[in-house]
């Protein structure tokens, strides 16, 4: 099954996001299917916080592909995603 989860990057209380398509066995920074967009809860501006590429949402939670509650909640409050996901 494949899950859109988050990936942490950046450094040591500098955290940052990549929102990616990855198998659910898989662990959290392995190999990825596709990255999605990106999160930086750091960022003031709230247009460079998140950014989603929703139309690769939209056809991975079209074909099956199940997102994480805290993704969910981020698709949900950008207005991405709505109605399609469980």
């Amino acid at each position: 099954m494949v899950r859109i989860r988050m990936q942490r990057l950046g450094r040591r209380n500098r955290p940052f996001y990549r929102i990616s398509a990855i198998e659910k066995r898989n662990r959290r920074n392995g190999v990825v299917i596709e990255q999605l967009g990106w999160y930086d809860p750091i960022a003031k501006d709230p247009e460079k916080q998140f950014k989603i590429n929703g139309e690769r949402v939209q056809y991975w939670l079209s074909v099956g592909a199940q997102p994480s509650d805290t993704v969910r909640r981020m698709l949900e409050k950008n207005g991405v995603g709505k109605g399609s996901s469980s």
